[in-house]
């Protein structure tokens, strides 16, 4: 059986338990360390001096009577045990207890006499219940050890150093350690909380709910990516709703060819056709919706391939009013059909980088419309013009019906229609401006409408000028 991980709050409530028991462990050291350099080291510095200035009154030759008293003198008042002996060698005899060590000086140690140093000497003392720290200056007559002074005092431990505020700082740190340690487990928890919100959210999410929301507490690092996670569950949750709406947009618009087909299809298989100008008529209207649905199929395509990029662009310098021109001329028997005026106003300098066959698309798509909802009579005007050093726009205008206000923010939504019947009738699949403000977004642009009912519609696209 696999050994079950640990939580991420357990993981941070560790990490902090352990950072306070680092953190008790290096002051503990530390002091330590104080001990040493703040204590030792200043009691073996004075004991030094001491000896030293003792020493200074040993002029050479045998030791005297009134030196001696001078020392005794100096022990009387003096916080350190002094000692003045005539052999080095016999010092440990002469202390006033037993000590654990058979020789206070070795070889060594007298070498160092002999030379001028002096020994210091650490060791504990039974007599005490402490370390004892000695120092031996040496009394020479030239190159000859005539004694030796030894000075000694009981080192005092941290304990009793500290002896006074134990009582009080050991209950103060216990109580510190367990404040700390919960107010640890808390932080953990706060931390963490939101990761296991998160983690509940994201389950329901891949259950297809996306309506669950994490609170968001703080605004910090967690609580900016609690907000960031809620920012894509609402984005999930659209896209998912406009993907639903789609299927649904889809599934609407095929049902009426498909009904329209398997209606007049069966009408004549089943011989309810009289004559030939029925059967051919019912012929014409299958063609028609087949039609319709090839359409409506070839535009899907084409916008998914937009939106998933999978057909890159082949972006060019383009002369633009040439694109223009050359697209419009397509459209002269349309226009002289229907009797409509087109006048054009077009900047022949600007040029622009793009994908010539898209442009010429775009450009398509908004005649079609502006030609489809015009009456016949009516005018249709073409601008392109330099609005600034860098953007371009071009503008097409026509003489129709409108649009009314309320329904221009939802132009080039995907199968959004301003008067569904109308453009059911005339063949519209409602994915003409979708296309178009993809192409223009994937050159960096952007498409804007203005209507007025009874007056017409102008649609504006603003590009980037190329530039060398």
């Amino acid at each position: 059986m696999r050994p079950r991980s640990m939580t991420l709050m357990q993981k941070i409530w560790l990490t902090i338990s352990m950072g306070v028991i680092v953190t008790v462990s290096f002051s503990y050291f530390l002091l330590n360390y104080f001990y040493q350099k703040l204590y030792v080291d200043k009691v073996e510095q004075t004991l030094i001096e001491e000896g030293k200035n003792l020493a200074g009154d040993y002029h050479g030759g045998p030791i005297t009577a009134s030196y001696r008293k001078q020392v005794e003198w100096y022990n009387e008042k003096s916080t350190a045990e002094v000692l003045l002996v005539n052999n080095p060698r016999e010092l440990s005899a002469c202390l006033p207890f037993q000590i654990d060590y058979d020789s206070l000086i070795s070889e060594s140690d007298r070498a160092k006499l002999l030379n001028g140093d002096i020994v210091t000497k650490i060791g504990y003392e039974k007599r005490f219940g402490h370390k004892i720290m000695g120092i031996i200056v040496p009394l020479l007559d030239e190159h000859r050890l005539e004694g030796g002074l030894y000075l000694y005092i009981p080192l005092a431990s941290i304990q009793d150093m500290t002896k006074e505020v134990a009582d009080i700082w050991i209950p103060l740190a216990l109580v510190f350690v367990v404040m700390l340690l919960a107010v640890g487990k808390r932080m953990a928890r706060h931390i963490a909380g939101p990761l296991k919100e998160m983690e509940e959210v994201a389950y329901k999410m891949s259950q297809g709910d996306y309506k669950a929301q994490i609170p968001i507490r703080t605004d910090d690092e967690v609580g900016r990516l609690a907000k960031a996670f809620n920012v894509m569950a609402r984005s999930i949750d659209e896209e998912d709703m406009r993907k639903r709406e789609f299927l649904a947009n889809v599934s609407h618009e095929l049902r009426t060819p498909l009904s329209y087909v398997k209606g007049y299809s069966e009408a004549i298989l089943e011989g309810m056709v009289k004559t030939k100008d029925d059967e051919e008529k019912y012929v014409r209207l299958i063609h028609r919706e087949a039609s319709r649905m090839e359409r409506l199929v070839r535009d899907l395509l084409d916008l998914a391939q937009l939106e998933g990029k999978s057909v890159p662009l082949r972006k060019v310098p383009l002369v633009f009013s040439q694109v223009i021109e050359d697209t419009l001329a397509k459209y002269e028997p349309f226009l002289c059909e229907k009797q409509l005026s087109l006048t054009t106003d077009l900047n022949p300098d600007i040029i622009i980088e793009g994908d010539g066959d898209r442009i010429e698309q775009v450009i398509h798509n908004l005649l079609d419309n502006a030609i489809r909802y015009t009456p016949n009579g009516g005018t249709i005007h073409v601008q392109l013009e330099q609005t600034d050093p860098r953007h371009c726009q071009l503008m097409i205008r026509d003489s129709g019906k409108g649009i009314p206000k309320e329904k221009l923010p939802f132009l080039g939504q995907r199968f959004f229609r301003v008067d569904e019947a109308r453009t059911r009738k005339e063949g519209g699949t409602g994915l003409g401006l979708a296309i178009v403000k993809q192409i223009i977004y994937l050159h960096g642009g952007t498409v804007s409408f203005s209507s007025e009912e009874g007056k017409g519609t102008a649609v504006f696209i603003h590009l980037p000028i190329w530039t060398e």
